[in-house]
């Protein structure tokens, strides 16, 4: 007799990112009994990429993640061939099977939709005893119903942990679920169960997934992070040393915002003012002195500076060094017109975000983040 899979995990999504990510560091802790267990993954879209995507995800001899840059100044490169998936299933194709097993066996449910993915149509209805099909469209009212189907067998607990790259992920994945089943005339009793009872953490996820190995696999720098906001009642599907618990996440926010996305904007700001190269990368632009010299003194004089006014100078430093060896990677083709699109908003969020952070007397000493903003207005 074959042995029943036992998934407690859920993973929405079958993104490089993830692969590479939070499916790579269960399998990492599979081994010594530092994770609950394996994993489901769930195709959500049902397009016929996502399909063959996910087939390949959960082969016996796993996919390849393969790490490739600098880590404390070293190169690095291995492939692993990570087997944390057991199951593969389509949300639309699969969705009576994915039901029952959400009932039975989800612990924790881990996602990455897209940020557009945790938003829903403000007019949306959905049948929540629809658990036999057909699934409702969109991930956050599949979700609903499935919690809805797991309330009405066994009411037992789920621990949501959205890498979704919003603000508050947690948050806005729990409100857009009560919102969406008041409106869809959910009971007093489920709603109290997915407010009260479920746990939605709120996480900040950072690695450079830099491209895909078909049909399934990915490259990825050797640095990663997982921080997870602490609150009651939250557990962890795997203990793993690139997952922090951290008591706000506010501060490594501001860190990756204002330091490395912050270098990423004033990098493309000088591609576009000088009429660089068209595929010039980060790596080759901090290659001349020039450019490089200027991102050391912009972290250095200015940015560091308005970091230690807020009380972080020694997490900025820290950062700032990890950064620009992550900038360094030599097998990262990160494309500085990549980086550029959207470039006002960007200017705005990640330089203009920061002038307003720091104290005035701050703003007034940042000459050249003063300079990028005065560009795009």
């Amino acid at each position: 007799m074959t042995k029943e899979i036992i998934t407690p995990i859920f993973q929405f999504g079958t993104s490089r990112f993830l692969q590479a990510h939070a499916a790579l560091f269960v399998h990492e802790a599979l081994p010594a009994d530092d994770a609950v267990g394996p994993i489901t993954v769930v195709a959500i879209s049902g397009s016929v990429s996502g399909r063959a995507r996910l087939q390949a995800l959960a082969r016996d001899e796993g996919y390849p993640v393969v790490v490739r840059g600098l880590e404390r100044g070293e190169r690095v490169e291995h492939e692993i061939a990570v087997k944390s998936i057991r199951r593969a299933l389509d949300a639309e194709g699969d969705w009576p099977l994915l039901a029952k097993l959400f009932a039975e066996q989800a612990e924790f449910v881990v996602s990455n939709t897209t940020e557009a993915g945790l938003t829903i149509p403000s007019d949306l209805v959905v049948d929540l005893t629809h658990a036999r099909g057909p699934a409702p469209a969109g991930y956050p009212a599949k979700l609903l119903v499935l919690l809805a189907h797991r309330f009405a067998v066994s009411a037992k607990l789920v621990v949501m942990l959205p890498t979704e790259l919003v603000p508050r992920n947690g948050d806005t994945l729990k409100d857009a679920l009560i919102a969406l089943a008041r409106r869809s005339g959910a009971s007093d009793a489920l709603l109290s169960f997915i407010a009260d009872d479920c746990v939605f953490a709120n996480s900040l996820v950072d690695r450079i997934v830099s491209s895909a190995i078909e049909p399934a696999g990915a490259i990825a720098e050797p640095y990663a992070l997982w921080a997870i906001e602490k609150q009651a009642r939250l557990r962890l599907p795997c203990r793993h040393p690139a997952i922090a618990l951290v008591e706000d996440l506010e501060h490594i926010e501001r860190l990756k915002l204002h330091i490395l996305n912050l270098g990423h904007t004033v990098l493309a700001q000088c591609w576009m003012t000088d009429g660089l190269r068209p595929d010039l990368t980060v790596g080759e632009i901090l290659q001349l002195d020039r450019y490089r010299n200027l991102l050391t003194e912009v972290y250095g004089s200015e940015v560091i500076p308005g970091f230690k006014a807020r009380g972080l100078e020694q997490e900025a430093t820290a950062y700032v060094g990890t950064t620009i060896e992550r900038f360094d990677n030599p097998f990262l083709d990160h494309r500085l017109s990549d980086i550029a699109a959207g470039h006002p908003t960007k200017v705005q969020r990640r330089i203009g975000g920061f002038l307003q952070w720091v104290p005035e007397e701050r703003r007034r000493q940042s000459p050249s983040l003063e300079g990028v903003l005065a560009a795009v207005h």
